[in-house]
């Protein structure tokens, strides 16, 4: 019989916002069907309406399209294993459920919310840890067969076998073994007839015949639960890649209530789809090579799911910062310009030299988002002190910052408007450097502060002069020499 086509699924809840490590578990399920020649799906998983944003599905296909992550299957485009999202798919778990209590390998379970919090306040104040103590479990079939005709609410619980182990395997972890008695009888089919995530999610996986199944390591602790629903159904179990959490820190997960950044809050601050996704494959996961920056096509090529880390991975803002400005220098001119154009446009409002201003920027920015506090002197020269003119570096002080700028303003007076370019500027410059016998620092470093009145700019002296325009840059030096 011929191996199965790979089938794996990413399987989002709609709350709001794409948390990386959810996009990174997209990532890693995308690469496994593309590597594999196989299909991805996207199924959304809605049935907890509690924690439903609206418009929250849209995020998760805006931004797994700005990734290049397309799905094959899914809501919008459909497939043969539809419907594709969960609460459209409520009236086939129940079945299921009743044909487990049937065969023995479930029951229904009667216990109203009164008793089990007794239950748990008892087992707590015992130093148990909490669990349904089976007082259902043995119920005679004309006791269940009166509750239900006398209307009482129930659930319905996976009946765990009382002995014994049951075992699995995990391409990342290897194989688990786990004590049944240490197993819950879990919730499958909650009171109002809805399935608990748990068992919708075994129950969509077979039916939408996924072979690999890809998520957090948290889920972990709930496989041994889920491989004997597959056998209690006798259906072929899934492979299981679990990945190690994305870490704020050793200590600490990423967390958006703890004001750790999703994928939008990266993208507003200024950083490439492309770059984070680079990141993030990254991110837990180690290549064969030195390589570190992958086409998405480069990716589906090097993707070995065996090269996971077991570890909890941590999330290193300053290593994205450097990979973003990795891509950043690898755009062409124009598209740069392109990305940075709505955050010079919204900084800028004088006329200046954008085409140098964009090539001047793309060198030293990381961060799209940075661009604006780079460039903020444009419209206007700020007020700043003349403690700006010294530099240790440059050997510069205020006193000879004065006699330079006063020495280089006529030079640059000199200079028509037409003839107003780097090449002229540089060259003048460079022959009055000459002519007073100094360092370069002595007459560039004091051209930089008055041209804008900062110490950190995106050019030196001579990009900011052509930046800026001949009239403005020789006012700004009038100024700087006036203040001294």
């Amino acid at each position: 019989m011929s191996e199965k086509k790979t089938r794996t699924r990413f399987a989002p809840s709609p709350t709001g916002y794409m948390h990386v490590g959810n996009l990174r578990t997209a990532l890693y399920t995308y690469l496994k069907a593309k590597s594999d020649g196989g299909t991805f799906i996207l199924r959304i998983e809605d049935t907890d309406q509690e924690r439903y944003v609206e418009g929250a599905v849209d995020i998760i296909y805006n931004t797994l399209r700005q990734c290049g992550l397309n799905w094959d299957e899914g809501p919008d485009i459909g497939g043969n294993y539809g419907p594709y999202v969960q609460s459209e798919r409520m009236g086939i778990f129940k079945g299921y459920a009743e044909q487990l209590v049937r065969e023995g390998k479930a029951y229904y379970c009667f216990c109203d919310e009164e008793r089990l919090e007794e239950m748990r306040i008892i087992q707590k104040a015992s130093g148990q840890v909490p669990h349904y103590d089976g007082h259902c479990r043995n119920l005679s079939a004309e006791e269940i067969q009166a509750k239900l005709d006398a209307g009482v609410p129930y659930v319905i619980r996976q009946r765990i076998p009382e002995e014994g182990t049951i075992g699995f395997d995990d391409v990342v972890y290897g194989h688990i073994e786990v004590d049944v008695t240490t197993l819950d009888d879990q919730i499958l089919i909650k009171t109002d007839g809805m399935p608990t995530y748990n068992f919708a999610n075994v129950v969509d996986d077979h039916l939408m015949d996924i072979t690999h199944v890809i998520r957090g390591k948290e889920y972990l602790s709930s496989t041994p639960k889920y491989n004997l629903l597959y056998k209690d159904f006798g259906w072929d179990i899934p492979t299981y890649i679990h990945c190690p959490p994305v870490m704020k820190d050793a200590q600490n997960k990423l967390s958006k209530r703890n004001g750790d950044a999703s994928y939008q809050d990266l993208i507003a601050k200024g950083y490439l789809s492309d770059a984070v996704l680079n990141y993030l494959l990254l991110v837990g996961w180690s290549p064969e090579g030195e390589q570190e920056i992958f086409s998405l096509q480069e990716m589906i090529d090097n993707f070995d799911p065996t090269r996971i880390s077991k570890s909890p991975a941590i999330f290193d803002t300053a290593k994205l910062r450097s990979m973003n400005g990795e891509y950043i220098r690898r755009m062409t001119p124009e598209q740069f310009m392109e990305a940075a154009r709505p955050y010079i446009e919204a900084t800028v409002h004088v006329p200046c030299d954008t085409a140098l201003l964009a090539e001047v920027l793309q060198k030293r920015t990381e961060v799209l988002g940075e661009i604006p506090e780079q460039i903020d002197f444009i419209d206007a020269l700020p007020e700043y002190s003349n403690e700006l003119y010294t530099s240790k570096k440059m050997k510069t002080n205020p006193e000879n910052s004065k006699v330079s700028l006063e020495a280089l303003l006529p030079v640059l007076e000199g200079v028509s408007e037409a003839d107003w370019n780097q090449e002229v500027i540089h060259d003048k410059l460079f022959a009055l450097i000459e002519q007073m016998g100094v360092k370069n620092g002595l007459i560039l470093w004091p051209l930089r502060v008055a041209l804008s009145g900062k110490e950190r700019t995106p050019g030196g002296g001579i990009e900011l002069a052509v930046i800026l325009g001949r009239e403005e840059s020789l006012a700004r030096i009038r100024k700087g020499i006036a203040q001294l």
